[in-house]
């Protein structure tokens, strides 16, 4: 607490000076404590600089309170590279601009925060791209790269980041403004001590290109260009901030081919590397079955591979297809694979590719679900020796009894691996591990680090790999930069142990209170845990929209990213935040419980359910929040209120009235109340009970499930979906009792309650599952909560599972008939948004095949609505509710043709659209009906 008082009366006195913000909360530096790495480091204050006048004036305050100082892109860094214990800058919230873009010479000019493929945008219209890419290439930054000398898959052809650079603008560790390029005396001493180390530089550093530990001294050397620019690339921070970075770019190729290449396996594939090669590829990227395993059992299916256990992914290019064309041809001529597979459609290509760029979150857990780390993901050795590396790897892993998924650059001998170690109970294995690893590359004349660089993660490794006189440059190197040690100081130089602040080393297990969580053994600490913090849910889309982290996109704020509410999360089951804390209750607040992360997110954390159990910790056995007790027990409330819907829907058009009522109970007064329907559709179909008779012994009965919304306010979609169905022979009923998915408690943390509901909804469907029959749900909340929700909950259940497994949505219960065709509309526009919760549980495939079919040309949105059942309606939410939905719905709805029609299933998404846009929505089920028996809608 007193550590908590000191930093903050600090960033008190460091705001004064700056134009951009400073935030010691507890809730921040807890965000910040964690990078992608194993460690944990909470820092002293964060910093989001404006300019190189907060950033200067932030070094100087350093140097009077005796802080050091850490640079932070999008906080990627798998090694520990972006953590400390004094001041965090980071340089991604405003400091991002693409300065110039230089046509002729092929060079921009960057800030040390903008997004690669923000840059790659800029870019592409001018035909030019920068070279490397590496699979975080949506949120990683430039200043990361030049930091970490990142590679990417096309370094093969086009170098790592150090091959980039021309100039760097930096603040040295004594607060010193210096522009590097290829001069020397660019920092005084820096000759001289280039001098003196000539036979280090010579044979230990530059002797290969995947040689990433340590500093790139090599690039002093005369005979390299006496770059100085190209020596601070790989520093990790230690040796200057970066302000403004001038880097050179490459032609876009004309055309590329994708080629798969099957081996038996992937130390088989690292074997043919030199034919390969041979070809002249622009990237040879290698992939293990194991995780292409792991990638099927997380999708469901992966696209077409050639026969193999391992495979190389290669990419070829030329002036012209034909061109790229034939040179696959001759690389699958040339190999000694066992299988190919030529890729020239671009949907292909991309699918295949994305088995690659979710490796890095995917291979976070081993195939039998274990938690995988970093540590010794990244190492390196000449192509030619890889073979054998791989086999002597994988007998060391034995030993150890550790296992992982391996992909890598096969082409210049980098792979990647997450292993199982034993860090929670046996962080002393994993050091022994990663010595004898270090041994194990070294004799292969490889490197710790090809790409990621070595941080906390490597750097006493480093005695490893360099003599002592190498390592005596590293310090001397440093020290002309930062003589006082204040950059990142534990990192390369005077290194922290391996094995110390790690994250998860001597965690206990946490059970949940209110979900099986059956993925993670019960255990909340594994579950929160997931994330390993690659930064997914920091994606920039760019207005293309994306269902994850909905709120991140709307405030570009990490503490709205899944990964910072994972952080807030670690810290409350290691014991140092309480359930109640006011750092736990801000990190969820804008969680939309939307639980497209727990799809989105290659680690699979599933923010909604955790927001869910720490709501139910929270206040279980206490006072609630009002909108609790009215969103969220909002189902209870419609039962009463549809007996009187002309009294209710009068008093809510009392606009007085109706926005006093709201603020009283936690709404925002600035939504409208959705108006009910005169008559519900249970009263409805009570008055109609004579449904057509169907020949029961050669189609079951379907169970319509009639959740709240439509039952009380869009009844007509039922109706509709009652006839599609009845059009198909079958008998359709629906419970005979007012049964309930819990939802609206579900998303509250009111969990007793939900499961009492869902209890009396098993009563009423089990009999029908196991019968066989279908139930078709409407609501796509509400049917994913059936699907996932329910048997969370109740898992000692058995009837949980079958009902679960009958629910389906309309789209799939209608495509399950071979014989039924949807209705042809080829001049019909759709807009399409898809729910966040069948996107995450169910997918919205069978959606696309039908409107496909149908011929209609579509327009899907990939975002999220932004009212999200009860939180857009809740009062402090309105205004980053309206920015969600301006990242993909309204401006969908604003561009579309004035006779669009907008496809909606769900409640929440065509409300939203209504209320900002006032475009009315349709669902899937009344589109369909009215196209078979109407003209054209809309």
């Amino acid at each position: 607490m007193d550590h908590d008082r000191s930093s903050e009366k600090l960033a008190g006195e460091l705001r004064t000076r700056l134009d951009g913000s400073v935030d010691a909360s507890v809730r921040r530096r807890v965000e910040y404590s964690s990078d992608a790495s194993n460690y944990r480091v909470r820092p002293a204050m964060v910093v989001f600089p404006r300019g190189e006048d907060d950033v200067a004036a932030t070094m100087t305050f350093a140097h009077e309170n005796g802080l050091s100082v850490t640079a932070r892109g999008a906080g990627t860094s798998v090694a520990g590279n972006a953590i400390g214990p004094g001041i965090v800058v980071d340089f991604s919230r405003h400091m991002h601009a693409v300065r110039a873009v230089d046509v002729e010479a092929r060079t921009a000019t960057v800030q040390p925060g903008v997004v690669l493929s923000d840059l790659q945008r800029r870019l592409r219209p001018h035909g030019l791209r920068f070279g490397p890419d590496p699979s975080t290439q949506d949120r990683c930054t430039l200043g990361g790269m030049i930091g970490n000398n990142a590679c990417g898959p096309h370094a093969l052809a086009w170098g790592r980041t150090a091959d980039t650079v021309r100039e760097l603008c930096v603040l040295d560790g004594t607060g010193q403004h210096r522009t590097l390029g290829a001069d020397l005396a660019a920092v005084p001493g820096l000759a001289k001590f280039t001098t003196a180390n000539l036979a280090v530089l010579r044979t230990e550093l530059g002797r290969f290109d995947r040689q990433a530990s340590g500093y790139g001294l090599e690039h002093l050397l005369p005979e390299r260009g006496s770059s100085v620019a190209k020596a601070f690339v790989g520093s990790e921070g230690s040796c200057g901030l970066l302000l403004e970075a001038e880097v050179a770019l490459t032609p876009i190729p004309a055309a590329t081919v994708l080629t798969v290449l099957g081996y038996p396996d992937i130390a088989s594939a690292a074997d043919d590397i030199a034919a390969v090669t041979g070809c002249a590829p622009i990237a040879v990227e290698g992939i293990d079955a194991g995780l292409v395993d792991v990638v099927r059992a997380h999708r469901g299916t992966v696209p077409e591979l050639p026969r193999g256990r391992g495979w190389l992914f290669v990419e070829t290019a030329g002036a012209s297809p034909a061109q790229a064309l034939a040179a696959a041809r001759r690389l699958c001529a040339q190999s000694n694979a066992d299988d190919h597979r030529i890729v020239t459609d671009p949907a292909a290509t991309a699918a295949l590719w994305r088995i690659r760029a979710d490796g890095a979150g995917l291979a976070g857990r081993t195939p039998d679900g274990k938690p995988a780390w970093p540590g010794w993901e990244d190492a390196a050795v000449p192509p030619e020796n890889l073979g054998t590396y791989l086999r002597e790897f994988a007998s060391l892993t034995s030993d150890y009894d550790v296992r992982g998924l391996l992909y890598g650059h096969i082409g210049d001998g980098c792979i990647h691996v997450r292993l199982d170690f034993p860090i929670t109970d046996a962080p002393r294995r994993f050091r022994s591990f990663l010595f004898d690893a270090a041994q194990l590359v070294v004799r292969h004349g490889g490197s710790l680090s090809g790409e990621h660089g070595d941080g906390r993660a490597r750097s006493e490794l480093l005695e490893v790999m360099y003599s002592p006189a190498a390592r005596a440059a590293f310090a001397g190197f440093k020290s002309l930069f930062d003589p006082e040690n204040i950059l990142n100081p534990g990192v390369l130089v005077a290194p922290r142990p391996v094995d110390d602040d790690l994250r998860v080393a001597g965690l206990s297990p946490v059970p949940s209170l209110g979900f099986a969580l059956s993925t993670d053994s019960g255990d909340l600490s594994t579950a929160v845990h997931r994330c390993v913090g690659i930064g997914k849910c920091r994606a920039d889309t760019h207005g293309a929209g994306g269902f994850m982290c909905p709120s991140y996109l709307a405030t570009a704020d990490e503490k709205d990213s899944t990964r910072a509410r994972a952080r807030v999360l670690q810290e409350v089951v290691r014991g140092e935040l309480d359930w109640r804390a006011p750092a736990v209750e801000q990190s969820l607040d804008l969680c939309l419980s939307c639980k497209a992360c727990a799809s989105d997110c290659p680690a699979g954390v599933d923010m909604a359910t955790y927001k869910s159990e720490a709501l139910y910790r929270r206040y279980r056995a206490r006072l609630r929040p009002l909108d609790h007790y009215v969103l969220g027990r909002l189902p209870h409330w419609l039962a009463i209120a549809q007996h009187f819907p002309r009294l209710a829907n009068a008093l809510a058009a009392r606009p007085r009235l109706r926005r006093a009522g709201m603020r009283l109970v936690g709404i925002d007064p600035r939504r409208d109340v959705p108006r009910l329907a005169p008559k519900s559709l249970r009263r409805t179909w009570s008055d109609n009970n004579d449904p057509t008779e169907a020949d029961e012994t050669s189609t079951p009965e379907v169970m319509l499930w009639i959740d709240t919304f439509t039952d009380t306010f869009d009844p007509e979609i039922a109706t509709a979906a009652r006839q599609l169905i009845e059009q198909l022979g079958h008998r359709v009923r629906i419970p005979k009792d007012r049964v309930c998915c819990g939802l609206t408690w579900i998303s509250t943390g009111q969990l007793d309650g939900a499961r009492t509901r869902l209890r009396a909804t098993l009563d009423v469907l089990a009999d029908h599952a196991a019968a066989g029959g279908p139930i078709v749900g409407l609501e796509p909340s509400c049917t994913a909560a059936l699907r996932a929700d329910l048997p969370e909950l109740l898992p000692d259940d058995p009837r949980a599972k079958q009902v679960a497994a009958a629910v389906r949505t309309l789209a799939e219960f209608l495509l399950e008939h071979p014989t039924w065709q949807p209705p042809r509309r080829p001049h019909d526009t759709v807009v399409v948004q898809p729910h966040c919760h069948q996107h995450a549980v169910g997918g919205f495939d069978a959606e696309r095949r039908i409107l496909a079919a149908m011929g209609v040309t579509v327009a899907e949105l990939a975002g999220c609505c932004g009212l999200a059942g009860n939180f857009g309606m809740q009062r402090g939410h309105y205004d980053v509710s309206v920015a969600v939905a301006e990242n993909a719905l309204l401006p969908a709805l604003r561009e579309a043709p004035p006779n669009a029609v907008f496809l909606a299933d769900g409640f929440s998404c065509r409300t939203q659209a209504d209320q900002l846009a006032h475009t009315p929505g349709l669902h899937l089920a009344t589109y369909l009906l009215d196209c078979s028996t109407g003209p054209a809608v809309g």
